[in-house]
């Protein structure tokens, strides 16, 4: 085998190749017209019919070969004393059929080393026609460099190479040793040759209509940017149908909303949260009016609307969230938003009992076809930063670790999928998504629901600051971030970058498809 990385011209290959074919035939062609010749002889010598009444002496002690129908001699002769005659009468009735049996062999052979001698010849004219002609256009390169030069020499005769590769000086060679090769018979790279090798190998593929598109919407005639997440806006009512159109034209049919309140309507029991006229509940309407087919999620919490900025109601004395009652309000909340036209709702509030609490709800006010999504595993996480500026709710006391998870915890998880299995979950979401890969994978691994996972606000700027300061290319980095959360399981992906990352992932000239397509 040749060394890894060696480069050898097709004329190379190919005249070393007519040298050996040309030596072979020659000793061949050789060989046999030889043995023919000492064959024919053999046969003149020993085998013609004596003429009557004439007398042939033969050499004291020597045997006289006779031959068998392949041109060889069959070992019964007969020993001949000294001086002894044969006549005529020793010539048998079969002499002559056995003298024309022995000369088709010899002649046989004579033809084959002929043949042999001229294929040498063709050999040899077929080399020097290469010498004649030079190198051809053809460049071979051993298949383990997984790459294809074009073979086209340049005035100082250096190979060309493919674009982005160094070019080799001229008669240069890599230092490595010739017939090199590793004792493996097992090697994973056979099957990432070629594009379509790696696309029937391929475990996981993502679309858009994986993504989930949040939305933060306003009571405002206009859109506010986000500052603390570039991209992003609160949108006005008339935003919230154009954004909607763009994600369902490019293949994303799901989403989610989170209202920015008002802080006159924040209450420290959230009450707003159920109310017929509330903007979630208006926003429903809106799009389930434009986009029938569009699958709109809410989100069931009290932080928007609650003036502590918590998920829940408050103790004043101690600063608790009081579980039960609110719950209460989680179920009102639901039911409103099922009435609105809600198609799935998210309860993320993380309080024991709620999905259970919900599920009864919507079952008892005739909604037992809307769904739950419920936050499984959400984590007590630094992430979600840019989303609580996003909606202005971040706790005005202390963090939510008495009822979101701790970031250290895996096997608590376990615990909370077969309470939200229990209590009639129809999806399982983990939150964050990223840093939290495994739980994903836990939750895959231990559940027949489907799985959600969020990746987040802080995720999701990480992303962007890296790329504003040139660090990263954000296309590839986020494509590469979604399709790890979707490797790890997640079937559903909430994202910001669901628009944005679907057009990118639909572009034939882009990224994705080259990648997928093995045109990069």
């Amino acid at each position: 085998m040749p060394s890894y990385g060696s480069v050898q011209t097709t004329t190379q290959a190919n005249s070393r190749t007519s040298w050996n074919i040309a030596a072979a035939c020659v000793a061949a062609g050789v060989c046999t017209v030889m043995y023919a010749a000492v064959a024919n002889q053999s046969q003149a010598l020993y085998a013609s019919p004596t003429v009557v009444g004439q007398t042939s002496t033969v050499t004291s002690g020597f045997v006289a070969p006779r031959f068998n129908n392949v041109g060889r001699p069959i070992g019964a002769s007969t020993f001949v004393p000294q001086g002894a005659q044969r006549t005529s009468g020793d010539w048998n009735e079969d002499s002559t059929v056995q003298m024309k049996a022995t000369q088709e062999p010899s002649t046989h052979l004579m033809d084959l080393g002929l043949g042999c001698l001229i294929a040498a010849a063709m050999a040899i004219g077929y080399k020097m026609g290469l010498v004649s002609k030079g190198p051809t256009e053809q460049t071979s390169l051993d298949w383990s460099m997984a790459a294809v030069a074009d073979g086209n020499t340049d005035v100082e005769g250096a190979a060309k190479t493919l674009p982005g590769i160094a070019a080799r000086p001229a008669g240069y060679k890599h230092e490595v040793t010739d017939g090199y090769q590793l004792e493996e018979v097992s090697r994973p790279r056979r099957n990432r040759r070629t594009p379509a090798h790696r696309a029937f190998m391929r475990e996981t593929h993502m679309v858009p209509a994986n993504f989930v598109a949040p939305l933060f919407i306003h009571d405002e005639d206009s859109d506010q940017e986000i500052s603390a997440m570039p991209g992003c806006s609160r949108l006005c009512a008339a935003s919230v149908l154009k954004e909607v159109g763009e994600c369902m034209a490019e293949g994303v049919n799901f989403f989610i909303l989170f209202p920015k309140v008002a802080d006159h309507l924040k209450t420290p029991d959230g009450r707003q949260c159920y109310d017929e006229t509330d903007i979630v509940m208006r926003t429903i309407k809106l799009i389930k009016g434009t986009y029938p087919d569009a699958i709109v999620c809410t989100d069931v919490a009290l932080d928007p609307y609650n003036t502590d900025g918590h998920d829940g109601i408050v103790d004043p004395e101690t600063g608790y969230i009081i579980n039960d009652i609110t719950v209460e309000q989680l179920c009102k909340q639901a039911v409103q938003q099922a009435k609105a036209g809600a198609d799935i709702v998210a309860p993320s509030d993380m309080q024991d009992g709620r999905v259970g609490a919900i599920r009864d709800a919507l079952d008892d006010a005739g909604f037992t076809g809307v769904g739950i999504m419920t936050y499984c595993a959400k984590y007590a996480s630094a992430f979600y930063g840019p989303f609580r500026a996003a909606l202005d709710s971040a706790p005005g006391f202390g963090d939510k670790s008495t009822y979101q998870m701790d970031p250290a915890n895996a096997r608590e998880a376990l615990r909370e999928i077969e309470l939200d299995e229990a209590e009639g979950a129809d999806i399982l979401m983990v939150k964050p998504a990223l840093p939290y890969l495994d739980i994903i994978k836990l939750l895959k691994e231990n559940s027949a629901l489907p799985i959600a996972a969020y990746h987040v606000s802080g995720e999701y700027s990480m992303i962007k600051a890296g790329a504003a300061a040139g660090y990263i290319d954000e296309e590839k980095v986020a494509l590469e971030s979604l399709l790890s959360i979707r490797r790890a399981g997640a079937d559903l992906i909430l994202t910001y970058y669901a628009k944005q990352a679907s057009k990118w992932m639909n572009d034939p000239n882009g990224y994705w498809q080259s990648k997928i397509k093995g045109k990069l």
